[in-house]
């Protein structure tokens, strides 16, 4: 059995490689994706100023439905919150994850609020 610390730096590679072709810049943020187990949490983020320009988390929503559905709806609430901020473009980092299931339904519910990906 693999060690966790191996996991972690497996983890933390993989993380570094899918970022280092991504920069977010004020008129183009990078929109951050984690995902727990439980909740889904995505930023938008401006590495030139190292800021967080707006958050959204699934715990913010009280209603209950599948974490796919909540994913898209998360999706929506930050492209909202872009265009707030006169942002209608946006670079996504997945992060460590795979562009499929939650991380694919935020991605399409933002582009769904009109924010270009």
């Amino acid at each position: 059995m693999k060690s966790k610390r191996l996991l972690m730096k497996k983890r933390i590679r993989r993380q570094n490689r899918v970022r280092a072709a991504i920069r977010g810049t004020a008129v183009k943020p990078r929109l951050s994706v984690f995902r727990s187990h439980r909740h889904i949490y995505a930023q938008l983020i401006d590495d030139g100023a190292h800021k967080t320009l707006a958050s959204v988390s699934s715990k913010d929503l009280k209603e209950k439905a599948k974490k796919s559905d909540l994913a898209k709806k998360i999706g929506e609430l930050v492209a909202a919150k872009a265009q707030k901020l006169n942002v209608k473009t946006a670079v996504l980092d997945r992060g460590r994850y795979q562009y499929h299931g939650r991380v694919k339904a935020l991605a399409d519910g933002a582009r769904a609020g009109g924010l270009k990906l």
